[in-house]
């Protein structure tokens, strides 16, 4: 053998031997996996933040850049997974590792978020940092931006709750000594308070103070609500799109651990009382989209109309249970019994469940490329999901443990649980310390952007989730530096 090839072989083997334990002889995954966070994280925060934020998607050559549509050098995205979310992703590894690197960046995302945060107190889909201000730049409580107008801190889409989160986790992972992080999170969690209606729901949007609003139940119209009933400003009504309970009960929930006020555990629960009465009644025990002042059922968009919705039912009864177990109050486990019966009658062929049931008639309900109601969903528009995938069997299991006081959150996923998945997101980063992904026709990515079949892309969901698992697999295999 040549000396030089001797020389690589030997170099080869010194390698090796670096990621193998002295002990056992078996690679030191945890090792593997503390390097491989470390190398992640260094690039996502030093190449791909704009101002400590982030977008969704961003070109290998880090010059083109997503969140929903297309965004410029001085614009970061609130809405998940991008800024709050990679910033909980950045706390995830500081808590796991206790190395400062982490808190630094998650400080740095945490202050753009409070550059962008609204005069109402909550966010909007966007920040941007440009010196010349838009239409829909923020009317910005900093005061650093002159002309901005747009004071419409949204719910939609887990924007300020995500927010909210990350600041207050944030605040607390810096001992509550960053003032301006600090301020930040409790204004805008009291704008939060201030915004839910005196029953207990939320809007999609607030610019002030919730308007005064009757506590009463849902129940079906009395007009022809395919032609009437109509709101211009439907983000003003009781709103459970897309999820929000869950991710307002999730801010709600880390601001009374960060904080220990009752204020917001009494939030909850008004949530959860909202949950209860927006129940509809029979024949169709579950949950709509959104309710007018009198919980009667509303059109929001043109194709989100008046009806049973099969998504944010269930993100209404795994809320309740949420609820049921943070404050201990079996009340709010009453109305899913009856929920989970009516859905499974819901059921298509194909496992699935409509987004929506025609009000009394159950009939699965779709609309035609020219947005006209139809049962046949053959030429439904593909921007939006008519059909979501039925979490039934795992919400029965939940609400068993919580009326029988079990908690599976207890019994944390064992580090060994964890190492197939540990090895995989080991293995897929690259030599630059970045997770690429190719765009593969059919997929469905948030904020939808087109990329070609191959395409390849960072995205910030795939840094979230590898970011953490590696951390809760070091956190409980005993890495950590805490």
């Amino acid at each position: 053998m040549h000396r030089f090839n001797v020389f690589r072989f030997g170099v080869l083997v010194l390698c090796l031997a670096g990621s193998v334990r002295a002990a056992g002889g078996a690679p030191d995954l945890p090792a593997d996996g503390e390097r491989a966070l470390k190398r992640a994280a260094t690039y996502f925060r030093e190449k791909v933040a704009r101002h400590g934020g982030y977008v969704y998607f961003v070109s290998l050559d880090l010059k083109q850049r997503w969140g929903e549509g297309k965004a410029d050098a001085d614009v970061v995205f609130v809405q998940p997974p991008a800024t709050p979310t990679v910033g909980m992703a950045f706390l995830d590894a500081y808590d796991a590792t206790g190395d400062g690197y982490y808190l630094d960046a998650a400080r740095e995302a945490a202050a753009a978020l409070v550059y962008g945060q609204l005069a109402s107190g909550g966010w909007t889909q966007t920040i941007d940092f440009g010196a010349e201000p838009t239409r829909r730049t923020g009317k910005y409580r900093n005061g650093k931006v002159k002309g901005g107008e747009w004071n419409a801190s949204s719910l939609d889409d887990g924007q300020t709750q995500s927010a909210l989160q990350m600041l207050a986790r944030a605040d607390r992972a810096l001992k509550f000594q960053d003032a301006a992080i600090h301020e930040a999170s409790l204004f805008g969690l009291d704008a939060l308070l201030g915004a839910q209606f005196a029953n207990g729901a939320f809007p999609q949007v607030w610019r002030g103070p919730a308007r005064p609003a009757p506590v009463v139940r849902a129940r079906y119209p009395e007009y022809d609500w395919k032609a009437e009933g109509r709101i211009k400003e439907y983000w003003d009504c009781y709103t459970l799109n897309d999820g929000l309970a869950g991710t307002v009960a999730d801010a709600l929930i880390v601001a009374h651990q960060v904080y220990g006020d009752d204020k917001y555990r009494a939030a909850l629960e008004k949530l959860g009382d909202f949950l209860v009465l927006a129940q509809m009644p029979d024949p169709q025990p579950a949950w709509c989209q959104q309710y007018n002042d009198s919980m009667i059922p509303v059109w929001a968009r043109k194709f989100e109309p008046p009806a049973v919705s099969g998504w944010e039912s269930q993100d209404a009864m795994k809320t309740l249970i949420k609820i049921a177990r943070r404050t201990g109050e079996k009340k709010y486990l009453e109305p899913i019994p009856r929920a989970l019966a009516y859905l499974r009658g819901c059921v298509l062929a194909d496992g699935r469940l409509a987004r929506y049931y025609e009000l009394k008639t159950n009939k699965p309900l779709y609309m035609d490329s020219a947005y006209r109601l139809t049962y046949d969903d053959s030429d439904a528009p593909a921007h939006y999901g008519w059909k979501q995938s039925s979490g039934l069997e795992a919400i029965e299991r939940d609400y068993q443990d919580a009326r029988n006081g079990v908690d599976r959150e207890d019994r944390p996923t064992s580090p060994q649980a964890l190492e197939k998945d540990v090895r995989r997101i080991v293995g897929e980063l690259d030599d630059q310390g970045r997770w690429v992904s190719t765009h593969r026709q059919g997929d469905r990515l948030e904020g939808q952007p087109r990329f070609p079949e191959g395409f390849q892309f960072l995205s910030s969901a795939v840094f979230n989730r590898n970011v953490a698992t590696l951390s809760a697999y070091l956190e409980r295999s005993g890495r950590g530096q805490k």
